[in-house]
């Protein structure tokens, strides 16, 4: 039987996958938000996280600890870069994950990981710092679904900060520096763990608002969640 671990930060952005796989609560002392359901033949494990990169980062290594998914699919929501081509609504797929505020502050301006000489993660000889990449093939079937089913999608790469830019001056920068397409609190740090234990890696997000002076007024998260839950379950029933 294939399985897939799903991963959100919060319940509002797991509770339809939850409902919809039957999913029952697992007894845990070091994890009191876990589920498993299925989908199908397929066994679905269901974590809320907790918001931001070490909740994130500890959560992963847990369920990662004593058991090999098919696949870790990270989702929640997300802010979009003003220029991307996202708009609220839609679906954005990771071809990586960066970690956006891991750096120097220098005189010159912000500098990564790479410029101090220092790798997070070292991988069948490669070393990697900011970015961490997830499985192509994962998210070219998941942007080809999402495109098939007549859902606005895009592919492209992912930022994780510590801070929510809530100017529409951040948002450039990052979009500058980065050339991302949307950013979260915690996709960087899964996709870290992920790369580190040898397993694949999908993060499908829905777009609840654009990277702007904060409004909460235009935000939909909402409906961005459920969107992309709604598309998991597709997604995993077409495996």
């Amino acid at each position: 039987m294939k399985s897939f671990f799903v991963t959100a930060s919060v319940m509002q952005e797991l509770s339809l996958l939850i409902h919809s796989t039957g999913a029952a609560k697992v007894d845990s002392a070091l994890f009191p938000e876990i589920y498993r359901g299925c989908i199908g033949a397929r066994e679905v494990t269901l974590a809320v996280t907790g918001i931001g990169k070490v909740n994130a980062a500890s959560a992963a290594t847990l369920l990662l600890q004593n058991a090999t998914p098919d696949l870790l699919i990270n989702t929640g929501c997300a802010g979009a870069y003003r220029g991307s081509g996202l708009q609220v609504g839609g679906l954005a797929v990771a071809t990586s994950e960066i970690l956006a505020d891991e750096g120097v502050l220098t005189p010159e301006g912000w500098r990564s990981l790479e410029w101090i000489g220092i790798p997070l993660v070292k991988r069948s000889g490669k070393a990697y710092f900011n970015e961490f990449p997830l499985s192509m093939q994962a998210a070219g079937r998941a942007a080809s679904l999402a495109a098939a089913l007549g859902l606005s999608v895009k592919r492209g790469k992912f930022l994780t900060v510590s801070t929510c830019s809530g100017t529409t001056a951040r948002g450039e920068e990052l979009f500058s520096r980065f050339g991302g397409i949307c950013e979260n609190m915690e996709g960087a740090a899964v996709a870290q763990v992920a790369l580190r234990c040898g397993i694949d890696c999908l993060e499908v997000r829905g777009i609840s608002n654009m990277v702007e002076d904060r409004d909460l007024s235009s935000w939909n998260i909402p409906g961005a969640v459920e969107a992309v839950q709604r598309f998991i379950l597709k997604y995993i029933e077409e495996l």
